[in-house]
This record gives C-alpha cells, structure tokens and sequence, in this order.
C-alpha cells in the first residue's frame, strides 16, 4: 500500500504468520487502544492514580484481587519474584538484584526453563532470585518439588507455552497444590494466553500476560492476583522496576484493550480464521511432497494453526529452506519456524489483514511451483540455521 509507514521508511512489510511474536510486532493493535492512546498522549496524568484505574479493570478481567501495568510480560515476572523476595521493604527494594532477606530462591521446573527471546530464568535472576531448577528436561514428580522447598524459597514459577516439555511435568493444579502447603506463592507466565480467568481460578497468586498479544494492545505486560503480593510487585517500580517502566498511553492502551477484549466477536474471528487455513489447505492438497494439517494450539488457546510438512525428495525443496524464501521473497512471509528441523513449519492465520491470506496462498504456491520445476532438490545444511541464527541481531548498527 502506498501509504504503509513501513515503505516509508525503507522496512520490509512483512506478513505474519507466525503468531504473536514480539520480534514482528506481537499483534495488530485494536482501534480502541490507539483511541486510548492518542488521547491521552497529550495530557498531564499522576501515573500512580492512572495505575489504581487500570488494577480495577484487570482485576475485573481476571478475576484477582488487584493489577497494574508493566513494560512486558518479562519484566512482570522480574516484579512478581523481586516482590516475594523484598515484600514491602522499600531498602530491601532499593538494593536489588543484591538481597538482604533470608528468602530468595525461587524454584523452576526444568521442563519449564525455555526462552522467549531470553532466557525465563533471567527474568528470575534480575529480580535477585536464585533459580532452584526442580526434576529433569522431561520429567517432575511431587518428590521433586516437595524437597526443593526449604525456609528459603520466596516463590515458585510456572511457564505456560509452547515452547516448554508437554508432557511428564507437574501440571498447575499440582504445582499450586505443593507449593501452598508450605506457604510458596506461584507466579505464572502466560505471556501468549487466551484465558485471563483459568490460571488464577486453578490457584495461582499472582498471573502475568502479555498486554500486546492477544490483547492487541500496546506492547506492556498485565500483572494480576492477589492484592498483597501485587502491590509488592508494584512497589519495585521504585527499584528494578525503575527500567520497565511503562508511560501513561500503554496503561491506558491496554485498559482499552481489555474492555475491547470483553466486547469483541471471539466467534466471528474464529471463524474467519478457519478460513484462512481452509484456503491453505485446498492450496497445498495434492502437492507432491506437502502434508497440511489444521492443528489445535498446544496450550488449549481458541485457536488452530496448520502444519506444513515438507517431504524434500518429493517436493524438490526443504522445510527451512521453503520457509527461507517465503521470508525472502516479495512480500515476504514470515512463518513459525521454530521447529523446522523436524521437516515442518506452522502457518498462523491470527494476524493478518483482510487480504493477506490470500496473498499468503499465492506465495506458498508460487515457491513450491519454483521449487518442483528445480533439476535439484534446494537442501541448504540444517547447520547453517543455527551458524547464522543471530546474524541480523549482531550486525546492528549497519
């Protein structure tokens, strides 16, 4: 489009069907919260008192007690540990990520310690928390947790994503069952989560999400639970918290965004969705080579992604290097690709633009043509995925 601010300004303008991810952008913000934005961007607000507004919309949303705004998901969770950590001790606040109370470990399942951009348990070490990793990559037993809990364990985290082991770990219900019998608050990450009830009504203190994904607000992170431990969560805004500040148009954004949340037509866009992915499936049915599949999301979202898998004997090209040229090509297309050395790459349909799914089509179709009428199979190493992983990120600056 001739009036995209990113042709602008000389940025590729990418379409996104890989999800809500940060590095894209996370989400199309909703109408309400950009009118939120722009109308307070101009005042004067006493930023505390705009918080104590936004904590009665999130806790009406989610059920807890009380919430405010931060500046992201992580930097919530950095907040919810360094708050069990200090309690209200304004110069125990002061002196993080140095602690000078009895209690600082904070206990992980191994299963759990993935990365969204960073590692989760930095998130923890920021805050002054000394993670304690419980079980193995793939498996926790009650034993486990049950003996990493001593009379220094400030909080337990609990990681809602797809990128953590699905299976053999402690489950919430469980989790928050050991952890309050010997009086550990849970703190749960659900950064990219569609539910704002289900994790605090399964027991945990305090829930953080994502104000910038599902939402669709300005990129911010939504703490939430219980009042006390909230509160002393929001007091490392005079402490650690100081860096993760958020201005008065993201706490404002995402109050809009999450009364928008309550009026929006959760059926309607599931719907248009399934026709995005009825129209890639009818587009990569029959292709030598190409399995589709519409999958449900692992974590139990509302939602449905397909799974492309590349067989390169028949389809004359590579699952990552299919996903390369899409992400190459004009317009380039961005797909969740994060399990690509398994022969296949998911196509999300939940944040596109009327009309970019059909444009999604016709690319999948015209690099698959290219790649069929190829004498070679196009198999680049799987290795160079990893050797060149970082290599945007470490050329910056140009």
């Amino acid at each position: 489009m001739s009036d995209d601010i990113r042709t602008k300004l000389g940025l590729r303008p990418v379409i996104n069907v890989s999800g809500t991810m940060t590095g894209l952008g996370a989400s199309i913000v909703v109408p309400e919260a950009i009118a939120a934005m722009t109308a307070i961007l101009p005042q004067f607000v006493e930023v505390n008192d705009l918080q104590r507004k936004a904590s009665a919309v999130i806790a009406r949303l989610t059920g807890g007690e009380a919430g405010f705004v931060t500046a992201s998901c992580s930097s919530g969770i950095s907040l919810a540990v360094a708050g069990t950590i200090t309690g209200p001790d304004l110069l125990a606040i002061e002196k993080l990520p140095e602690t000078s109370t009895p209690k600082n470990e904070v206990l992980l399942q191994m299963g759990h310690v993935v990365s969204y951009g960073a590692p989760v348990d930095q998130a923890i070490r920021i805050a002054g928390g000394k993670t304690v990793m419980i079980g193995q990559a793939t498996s926790t037993h009650r034993y486990h947790m049950e003996n990493a809990i001593t009379d220094r364990t400030a909080a337990a985290v609990y990681v809602v994503s797809h990128h953590v082991v699905d299976y053999g770990l402690l489950n919430l219900k469980e989790f928050v069952e050991i952890a309050h019998a010997k009086g550990v608050p849970v703190i749960v990450d659900a950064a990219s989560e569609y539910d704002l009830k289900i994790f605090l009504d399964q027991g945990a203190d305090i829930v953080i999400y994502s104000g910038h994904k599902f939402l669709g607000g300005p990129t911010s992170g939504v703490v939430a639970g219980r009042k006390d431990l909230v509160r002393n969560a929001f007091l490392q805004n005079m402490g650690i918290g100081r860096g993760m500040k958020v201005g008065k148009e993201s706490i404002l954004g995402v109050m809009a965004a999450l009364e928008a949340w309550e009026n929006r037509d959760h059926a309607g866009i599931r719907e248009r969705e399934t026709g995005y992915l009825n129209l890639w499936k009818q587009t990569l049915d029959g292709r030598p080579g190409v399995t589709a599949l519409i999958e449900p999301d692992p974590t139990n979202n509302p939602l449905d992604r397909m799974r492309v898998i590349i067989k390169a004997e028949e389809a004359h090209i590579t699952a990552w290097d299919l996903a390369a040229a899409l992400r190459n090509g004009s317009p380039p297309i961005i797909v969740r690709d994060h399990e690509v050395e398994h022969h296949y790459f998911y196509l999300d349909p939940c944040n596109l633009h009327p009309g970019q799914e059909t444009v999604v089509a016709q690319r999948l179709s015209e690099e698959l043509d290219k790649a069929r009428a190829s004498n070679e199979i196009i198999a680049t190493p799987i290795e160079d995925l990893a050797r060149h992983r970082f290599d945007g990120a470490l050329r910056w600056p140009d």
